[in-house]
This record gives structure tokens, C-alpha cells and sequence, in this order.
């Protein structure tokens, strides 16, 4: 059953609830009504029809070497407490964006490689337990734009990759929110930050053992054949 969506209806529900977070989180300067979409998957226990209890969220740039019905068996694996199913970002980029917390924390796992370190997180592949971010007072907390604030300002954060961005700043305060994904269901091919200062590290966050499920073309990269 294919239910479509309108988007304009969706920003227009999204906009006041995610608002705050945009001007942290966003590319351009300033909150932009539009950027709201970006941030779907952060509300969107707040928008969806009650009846709807699970959802996968995915991006275009993904290639299925599996069915995407095994990748539904992982709500079963969501420890107490955890909202958001979501694989670790393989590439230093959160490394990057949190310099001025790990120069001023240096013995932070925070932006450190796995499988000790806290990478941050890649929304290319998500698995919202609406239910579960319903009822999480915790989860709802931090959507509050004091408590965004706060955040943003105890870790010096400023991105630029909407929800993604989001959730790897939540998940460094509280992981107990978030089931991580193995890195086979979104293997991410993206090297742009190996040519961009990163190279004597890089390979630690991109390393990924095992049979790929999913494949993301991120940042334009080509997906291999079969």
C-alpha cells in the first residue's frame, strides 16, 4: 500500500517543532521554512496518525543487497530505553566538527574512530520507533529549544546535515536513545574527507567487516556493480 505525502503539508507541521534546531543544524545562515524537511525524521512521531508505530527512513543514494525486510527485525533488537535505530558515520567528519570540544576535553571519546570512540552518527538509513519516541519523556525533552541550546552550546556545535547532525549531538549525551546499526546495513562510500586533512585517520572510520546489506552512494559516490 503506497500512501503519498504532501510535502508542503509535512514542513507546514514540521516547521514550529523543529524550528529552533535549524539554525544549529543547517547549511545556509538563518532558519529557512523549506530546511524544515530536512528534519522529518527528528518529529515525525509528532506528525504521523498514531496507528503507525514503525517507520524506515532511507535516502535516495542506497543500493539493496538484502531484503529491506530484515532490516525491520532490528526494531526486535532495540535495547530498553533506545528510539532510534542508526549506523555510526564512517568518516572523521564529526571528528571535525567537534575540534573545539576535543581541544578542550582531551581524553573525549567524543568524534574518536569505533570501536571505542563516538563517531557520530549517518541518517542515510533510520529506523523510527515512533511508539517509543511517543512515550520517551527524555526523547521529547530534547526537542525543547532550551534544552537544543544548551547542547549545541556545551559542545561548540554548529553543522550543516539536519537530523543527522541532531541525533550525533544527542547520542553523545545520551546513547542509551539510539540502537546503532551494524555498518553493513549503510555502507557508506563516501571518501571526501580522506583528501581533506584527514587521510592518517581515515581508514579507521571507514573500515566496515562483513557482507554489505546496503550500499550509500553518499556525496555522489558510485555504487558497485554487481
Amino acid at each position: 500500500q503506497v500512501i503519498v505525502h504532501d510535502v508542503n503539508e509535512l514542513t507546514e507541521k514540521l516547521f514550529p517543532i523543529v524550528e529552533a534546531m535549524q539554525k544549529h543544524f543547517s547549511a545556509g545562515s538563518g532558519t529557512y521554512y523549506s530546511d524544515s524537511i530536512f528534519f522529518l525524521s527528528v518529529a515525525m512521531h509528532r506528525i504521523m496518525p498514531k496507528e503507525i508505530t514503525q517507520i524506515i527512513q532511507v535516502d535516495l543514494d542506497l543500493k539493496y543487497k538484502t531484503n529491506i525486510r530484515d532490516l525491520f527485525d532490528e526494531f526486535d533488537n532495540f535495547p530498553e530505553g533506545a528510539v532510534i535505530g542508526i549506523a555510526r558515520e564512517m568518516q572523521p567528519v564529526y571528528r571535525h566538527t567537534f575540534w573545539q570540544y576535543r581541544r578542550e576535553n582531551p581524553q573525549t571519546k567524543v568524534g574518536d574512530p569505533p570501536p571505542d570512540g563516538l563517531p557520530g552518527f549517518n541518517s542515510g538509513v533510520l529506523l523510527l520507533n515512533l511508539e517509543a519516541m511517543r512515550h520517551s519523556k527524555l526523547y521529547n525533552e530534547l526537542l525543547e529549544p532550551t534544552m537544543v541550546q544548551k547542547l549545541t552550546e556545551k559542545y561548540h556545535f554548529k553543522g550543516h546535515l539536519g537530523d543527522q547532525d541532531f541525533f550525533t549531538m544527542v547520542g553523545m549525551e545520551h546513547p542509551e536513545l539510539f540502537h546503532v546499526l551494524d555498518c553493513t546495513w549503510n555502507r557508506q562510500l563516501c571518501t571526501w574527507w580522506r583528501d581533506h586533512g584527514y587521510s592518517d585517520v581515515f581508514d579507521q572510520y571507514f573500515q566496515c567487516e562483513g557482507e554489505v546489506k546496503i550500499y550509500h552512494g553518499n556525496c555522489n559516490t558510485p555504487i558497485p556493480e554487481d
